[in-house]
């Protein structure tokens, strides 16, 4: 063991396991610099506020979550009423309709900002006035778990950190990147449409600043250690007030080198597995999660070798849920679920179908032709959706992702409207509670929220058709009567998620095989880790009432089988499906 001096009152005692896992990660992204010094100032900047580190680091399994680990996803004024907090009336809503029901709260960026709905930071220390405080912050993260925003690629053009870049101020001088409007940028991936590179005035003259998503998003350069230290120092930070899942945000994008395509570079894996080297060693439960809206070969990357993320999104499964169900085929769900490897031990899948973002279709490319996507894409704008564009490296548009509500999404088929909206939704939400993972809500699907048209026109903004403010009393009147949208699916998904997190089968890791059905249904089975229990999730992505022999299904014999869902004992008769019916088929009630 070898020690660091913290203060001349505190000495914090390190592994050397600890100590050379660290180095090892910071020589790989930092070839250049000392490592040896720079693993004393990761250390410092983790565990210099008095936290001391865990003896070993966390060993990868299957115990780190259970069945009945679920989130929320919202913004923090997703609920409000003129008078109160905006935090206070969430936490309100979350326990009193969600406590034991839901484990755990995403709350969308809560900090100071320009843009973005949140995500241009002006302050990663400070919690928006608007919204409350860190005590709010903090009282959340005692009753659920907590899951934050580490915005790493970028912060607020207009931050103090940026000002003081264009003032020439250390060390804040050399904290963005720049390029050239020479340099060769054609291999850039980009997401977004606008002019990569920003021109702004600086004590040291003209500068092009980089800007990923908006020029009122200014990229960090991370090839200043002083900024991976500062971030660091945020995540500690953001750890001592309660979080305990931290979001990797846009983290694909982090690293850049001119004349690349300045995603996924190999110093940006080193940066997330020296992150997992900290989570593991921290005394608090950390996970990491990245956000990588990317085709599905990328994605996966970030689960490394059991040492980058604990948990990635399932970016895939919103677009691909959203075209078998408004197609009536699971063709392309089939392929990918079976292509889908298991998660390695200790890692899990993220799985959600809505987001504060639009349903990407990055992650479909490869999976579903250009004329599926197509045809999605024209459905979703007959229901009231927009469509936001990316620019490719020859200057041509494409489709990034449909901005809808997913209510709204699901409120027909390619051939229209149909009165199966509230079926077909919670369709759609079922077959993501019972795929290997963990399953996350969007605070609008599960109160069935409907485009908000109003709000693209205040913002300009496409995606703010699925960013809804809900005045606490209108919600709570809406959800008070139970012939409204909203109640019947926020009722229909409490039971479900109750019924879900109760199921050792269902647990993130239990096994997983695709079920060869035909396409009119997605079929998969789950077996519990000690294989005590199976679960033949079954779903009918049509509108036509079908029917299979229970012979279909491997249903040991001498076990009594029923359907979770409905309560239904399943023989060795047929079984029958209605429009959009999903049935949990278990030999263990």
């Amino acid at each position: 063991m070898t020690t660091v001096s913290e203060t001349p009152q505190k000495t914090m005692v390190i592994s050397r396991r600890l100590r050379e896992s660290i180095r090892l990660h910071l020589e790989s992204i930092y070839p250049e610099k000392d490592s040896r010094a720079l693993t004393r100032q990761v250390l410092e900047a983790y565990w210099g506020d008095g936290a001391v580190p865990r003896k070993r680091g966390r060993v990868a399994g299957n115990n780190m979550w259970s069945a009945d680990n679920t989130y929320v996803i919202t913004y923090g004024n997703s609920i409000i009423d003129g008078e109160h907090k905006p935090l206070s009336l969430l936490q309100d809503f979350v326990t009193e309709n969600l406590k034991g029901v839901i484990k755990g709260v995403h709350i969308l960026p809560y900090f100071p900002y320009t843009s973005d709905d949140g995500f241009a930071i002006t302050d990663y220390r400070a919690v928006d006035s608007g919204l409350g405080g860190w005590e709010d912050i903090e009282r959340i993260g005692r009753e659920f778990r907590l899951m934050s925003d580490l915005v790493l690629n970028h912060c607020s053009s207009q931050s103090s950190w940026f000002n003081e870049f264009r003032m020439g101020h250390a060390p804040y001088k050399d904290f963005f990147f720049t390029a050239s409007p020479e340099d060769d940028l054609s291999s850039v991936v980009r997401p977004r449409a606008h002019p990569l590179l920003r021109k702004v005035e600086t004590a040291d003259g003209e500068k092009h600043v980089w800007c990923t998503f908006s020029h009122d998003q200014v990229d960090f350069d991370f090839s200043n250690p002083e900024v991976l230290l500062e971030f660091l120092r945020i995540m500690r930070f953001h750890i001592n007030h309660g979080v305990r899942t931290i979001r990797l945000d846009a983290c694909a994008f982090i690293w850049k080198e001119v004349g690349t395509s300045c995603i996924h570079l190999p110093q940006t894996h080193e940066i997330i597995r020296l992150m997992r080297v900290l989570a593991d060693y921290s005394e608090e439960s950390i996970v990491l999660i990245t956000e990588t809206n990317v085709p599905n070969v990328e994605n996966l990357s970030y689960f490394g070798n059991r040492n980058e993320a604990h948990m990635i999104y399932n970016f895939s499964l919103p677009p691909l849920i959203v075209h078998a169900l408004m197609t009536g085929t699971s063709q392309f769900l089939n392929a990918w679920q079976m292509a889908m490897p298991p998660a390695q031990m200790g890692c899990a899948y993220f799985n959600f179908t809505a987001s504060h973002d639009g349903i990407g279709l990055r992650p479909a490319e490869s999976l579903l032709s250009d004329e599926a996507i197509g045809e999605m894409v024209e459905t979703v704008k007959s229901f009231g959706g927009r469509v936001s564009m990316r620019q490719l490296s020859d200057g041509s548009m494409r489709p990034y992702e449909m901005n809808v509500s997913l209510f709204d999404a699901l409120k027909g088929t390619v051939k229209g409207e149909d009165e199966h909206n509230i079926a077909r939704f919670l369709c759609s939400q079922t077959i993501a509670m019972a795929l290997e993972g963990i399953p996350a809500f969007y605070i609008h699907s599960l109160l069935a929220t409907s485009n908000d048209y109003e709000g693209v026109e205040k913002s300009g903004h496409n995606r703010a058709i699925n960013r809804h403010r809900w005045n606490y009393d209108a919600l709570q009147e809406a959800l008070a009567d139970e012939t409204t949208q909203h109640a019947r699916v926020f009722n229909a998904m409490r039971e479900l998620i109750g019924i879900r997190t109760r199921q050792p089968a269902f647990h993130p890791n239990a096994t997983q095989f695709t079920l060869h059905l035909g396409e009119k249904l997605f079929g998969f089975w789950r077996q519990s880790v000690d294989r005590t229990q199976s679960i033949f999730a079954i779903n009918n992505v049509t509108d036509e009432t079908l029917e299979i022999p229970a012979m279909a299904l491997n249903l040991i014999g001498g076990e009594q089988w029923i359907d979770l869902i409905s309560g239904e004992a399943v023989g060795d008769a047929k079984i029958n499906f209605a429009p959009y019916q999903c049935r949990w088929i278990t030999n263990r009630a």
